[in-house]
C-alpha cells in the first residue's frame, strides 16, 4: 500500500474551526489520504465534503482523556457513525489500565464495539507513553478481547509515539489486531520506521508535508 493510503489526516485540537475542516478535507481528497480524523462536532461537515470519495471519516469517543463514562463513549461513537463516520478512535480508560483493571477496560471496549455496526472499524487508544511495557501488553490484550480492530499508541496529547511502543504493541497483538501509530509523526523517516516496526496506519496532522517530502525524495 502506498504511503498516502496509510494516513489518517488529523485535525483534533480545541481551536479547530470550520475553515480548518474544509482545508483538511480538500487536502485529503487532493492527496487521496485514507481518512480524515475529526472530533464528533465536525463529522457532518466532513461527511458533506468528502462523501462519494475513497477517503473515510474517523471520529473519536472519550477523546482525549478517556475518562468519560462507558455509556457516554458508546453513545458518542454511535452518534458519530450516524453522522457519517466509518471508523471510531476511542480512548480507553487509562486510569483503569494504570490500576491493573484490565477487565474493566476490556468490558468498556466491548460496550463501545456493540454500540456501532459490525462494519465500522474500532481503534482503541491506550496512551502508551503513560504506561510501562507490561501495561501496554495487557492493554493490547484488552483491545483484542474487547473486539476492536486496532490498538493505537496515543492521542498525541500525552507524548509522542515511539518505535519501542509500536514494537511492543505489534508483538502483543500477535496479528489479532492492527497497530496505529499516532503522536509527533512529522517526517518521512518516522513514517518508514513506524511502518517497518509493524504499524499499518499512521495518524498525523503533518500528512501533506510528509507527502511533499516524499515527492522531493523521489
Amino acid at each position: 500500500m502506498e504511503l498516502h493510503r496509510r494516513f489518517d489526516y488529523a485535525a483534533l485540537n480545541a481551536d479547530v474551526d470550520e475553515k480548518t475542516i474544509v482545508k483538511l478535507c480538500q487536502e485529503a481528497l487532493k492527496f487521496d489520504f485514507f481518512a480524515v480524523c475529526v472530533n464528533p462536532a465536525w463529522v457532518q461537515t466532513a461527511h458533506r465534503l468528502i462523501q462519494g470519495s475513497n477517503t473515510r471519516i474517523v471520529s473519536t469517543a472519550g477523546f482525549p482523556l478517556g475518562a468519560n463514562r462507558s455509556d457516554i463513549k458508546a453513545a458518542e461513537a454511535a452518534r458519530a457513525v450516524k453522522d457519517g463516520a466509518s471508523e471510531i478512535d476511542m480512548v480507553a480508560n487509562i486510569g483503569w489500565i494504570k490500576s491493573g483493571e484490565f477487565k474493566k477496560a476490556e468490558n468498556e471496549i466491548a460496550e463501545v464495539r456493540k454500540s456501532i455496526p459490525f462494519n465500522i472499524i474500532l481503534k482503541v487508544i491506550i496512551e502508551a507513553s503513560l504506561l510501562n511495557t507490561s501495561q501496554q501488553i495487557e492493554a493490547t490484550k484488552a483491545v483484542i478481547f474487547g473486539g476492536a480492530q486496532f490498538v493505537k499508541t496515543g492521542t498525541g496529547f500525552s507524548g509522542d509515539a515511539t518505535i519501542e511502543q509500536v514494537t511492543t504493541l505489534q508483538s502483543a497483538a500477535k496479528g489479532k489486531v492492527e497497530v496505529k501509530a499516532s503522536g509527533g509523526i512529522r517526517t518521512l523517516k518516522q513514517c518508514r520506521e513506524f511502518l517497518l516496526a509493524g504499524a499499518s496506519r499512521l495518524g498525523s496532522s503533518s500528512c501533506v508535508q510528509i507527502i511533499e517530502e516524499l515527492k522531493r525524495a523521489n
